[in-house]
């Protein structure tokens, strides 16, 4: 295999640090061409140091220009939204690591695919929102768009060498995160500190906290119903605690293929930065006289909402998931800071998806106004 050039962007995030320590093991494979950050400009240092890239990005416009005042990187330093963009659509890349969080990676990914980069997606956000026209475009450029999410990595492993005509349906597994045995009286004393406790995955804020609420599982089914072009009807979620089976694909011959693993997020990396091939690498491997007994629950969507309103978003279409994105981006954040209460956060997203009207087959024009109607909504709810 040729040396191949990769863009990470989000580079000092979950996704991104992991991204890198796959790199470390395979640094014969891959230049690294731009790295990304927000505002983690010390950890960006670092890694400008280990990994030499050509350049860098900092959407942050202030710390762009304190990273500009104290760093010794040689290399390009650009800034703000479209220094991200740039970054991403820079014709050397060969692969860009979409890692970026929340609505902000819908355009680098646009960039990149018209760029025609191969998209290792680790941004869910991005197919939620965008998810007919990022793949429309993915499509007129014959660009591979491969997840990096552990589910949707599974599935595409299980899909290999198969039929599409022979899916019945695929299934979607979740840990049901840190309450999925608390009853609902105490859901309404849940704290920050106890939402971040994902009992299985190490993963940045955001994301833990829409595991909490199993708003993820519901990202993860509308990304599902972009990458694979199944209908709502044909994906299902169960809730797996040991965190051992990824995925499954139900076959029409009655027949069940699922994927098993170590409940790593270097496994899914690693397969979308060399797929279709597989390379050995130095990963905890599963061993299944240790994982123990493995049990399926049915989803509680009276206790965890958020997954009932991903259903009805993506089965309504249009701008709907995008406004569902957007009010949950502002009422997890709201969480975070300590200004709302975790069931506040399912309320926030009805609320606002009922306020708005619903834009059918939407451009890129529509989704960036129903992001940014949603955003002031939710907020306003918020007071």
């Amino acid at each position: 295999m040729n040396v191949r050039s990769l863009t990470i962007l989000g580079s000092t995030g979950s996704i991104g640090t992991q991204t890198l320590d796959i790199i470390r093991q395979f640094r014969d494979d891959f230049s690294i061409n731009f790295l990304t950050a927000n505002t983690r400009i010390k950890e960006l240092e670092e890694q400008t140091r280990e990994f030499s890239p050509k350049g860098v990005a900092i959407s942050d416009e202030a710390s762009w220009k304190e990273f500009k005042q104290h760093t010794t990187f040689k290399g390009e330093i650009l800034c703000g939204e479209e220094g991200v963009i740039a970054a991403a659509c820079h014709a050397d890349n060969h692969i860009v690591m979409q890692a970026l969080v929340g609505f902000s990676g819908v355009l680098p990914t646009l960039a990149a695919i018209e760029q025609g980069a191969t998209i290792a997606l680790a941004n869910k956000e991005t197919l939620v929102s965008a998810g007919s026209i990022v793949m429309n475009s993915a499509r007129e450029k014959d660009v591979s768009i491969l997840a990096v999410d552990s589910e949707h990595s599974a599935i595409l492993q299980c899909m290999a060498g198969e039929e599409r005509s022979m899916i019945d349906k695929i299934i979607l597994t979740a840990s049901g995160g840190p309450f999925r045995e608390l009853d609902s009286e105490s859901f309404e004393t849940i704290t920050r500190e106890q939402a971040l406790k994902h009992p299985n995955w190490v993963m940045g804020q955001k994301i833990t906290i829409d595991s909490a609420t199993l708003m993820n599982k519901g990202f993860e089914v509308i990304e599902a119903h972009w990458l694979f072009d199944l209908a709502p009807e044909k994906i299902d979620v169960v809730i797996h605690p040991q965190s051992i089976i990824h995925s499954l694909v139900q076959f029409g011959d009655a027949s069940v293929k699922a994927q098993l693993g170590t409940p790593d997020m270097r496994v899914p990396i690693i397969y979308a930065l060399f797929h279709p091939e597989r390379r050995h690498a130095d990963l905890p491997k599963l061993d299944l006289l240790t994982a123990g007994n493995l049990s399926f629950f049915k989803p509680d969507t009276g206790r965890f909402p958020c997954l009932r309103l991903a259903y009805e978003a993506m089965s309504r279409g249009g701008t709907a998931p995008a406004i569902l994105n957007a009010a949950n981006e502002i009422a997890v954040q709201a969480f975070l800071e300590n200004k709302a209460r975790f069931l506040q956060i399912p309320q926030i997203i009805e609320a606002t998806l009922q306020s708005m009207n619903i834009v059918d087959n939407p451009d890129i024009a529509h989704i960036n106004a129903a992001d940014k109607e949603a955003r002031n909504i939710a907020r306003a709810l918020l007071q």
